[in-house]
């Protein structure tokens, strides 16, 4: 197995991945978190045939960095989910799972020596294949409802100062107009014109239903994780707006 990564410290042959699916180049580098004990564990379970899963790197929380399947190849690390349309994330991604024991364990912190890991990996991947900052997505922004990870605690403004993800200070959170579940009309119809404008999977029906409701939370667990409950408040419609402006023109 060769190393794509030339800091990598070690390498375990994954066995569930195959050849990337009528693609071009490779445009999304996913953070996941491992929601498992440990790293060895994880390591085992991510490179077991029975598991079906697999990624492209895996960080220990010493800072470790194992490579696990050539980035020319399709890791199965995303599952069902979409982006900009798009359903088969895993043929234009690049994975990294990163060793936390997840919500299930109260949301550890990623030690200092892990997150600088993730970044000198990250920001080599995005240079190597130009893959844009509102491209550095977490697994909860392609599977709604589905994943939570890598969680409220992921620092993603941290690697945006660092040149990876796209990041703006999130607007404060203040009482007023709302929308949630069970509403419907034109303002959610606008809110899910901008969701899936910036790239999450959202029917625009101007139904305030449960699809809606889990993309809101994702979207407030990756850019306003101050408060994660699925409501539309000013804080999160005018972040969200606010990022769509800063994105480039050719994004």
């Amino acid at each position: 197995m060769r190393s794509d990564y030339p800091h990598c410290d070690e390498h375990y042959q994954a066995v569930n991945f195959g050849q990337r699916r009528g693609h071009g180049p490779i445009d999304i580098l996913m953070m996941h978190y491992t929601g498992m004990e440990d790293g060895e564990a994880a390591r085992r379970w991510l490179c077991c045939e029975e598991s079906g899963v697999s990624c492209h790197y895996l960080i220990h929380e010493d800072g470790r960095v194992v490579q696990m399947v050539d980035e020319s190849l399709r890791a199965h690390h995303a599952g069902a989910g979409s982006w900009m349309g798009d359903e088969d994330v895993n043929s234009r991604s690049i994975g990294i799972e990163i060793v936390n024991a997840g919500h299930e364990a109260g949301l550890p912190p990623f030690p200092e020596v892990q997150m600088q890991a993730v970044l000198k990996l990250a920001q080599n991947i995005v240079e190597r294949h130009a893959i844009p900052a509102a491209r550095v997505l977490g697994h909860s922004d392609t599977a709604p409802g589905r994943k939570v990870d890598p969680g409220e605690n992921f620092d993603w403004a941290w690697l945006a100062q660092n040149g990876v993800s796209h990041w703006i200070e999130p607007v404060p959170i203040t009482s007023g107009t709302f929308f949630q579940e069970g509403e419907a009309g034109e303002p959610v119809e606008a809110l899910q014109s901008m969701l899936a404008l910036y790239g999450y999977g959202v029917e625009i029906n101007g139904l305030f239903d449960g699809r809606t409701k889990a993309v809101v939370e994702a979207f407030q667990r990756h850019f306003r994780p101050a408060l994660v409950d699925g409501v539309a408040d000013a804080s999160t419609i005018t972040t969200l707006h606010r990022l769509l402006k800063s994105l480039p023109a050719t994004q």
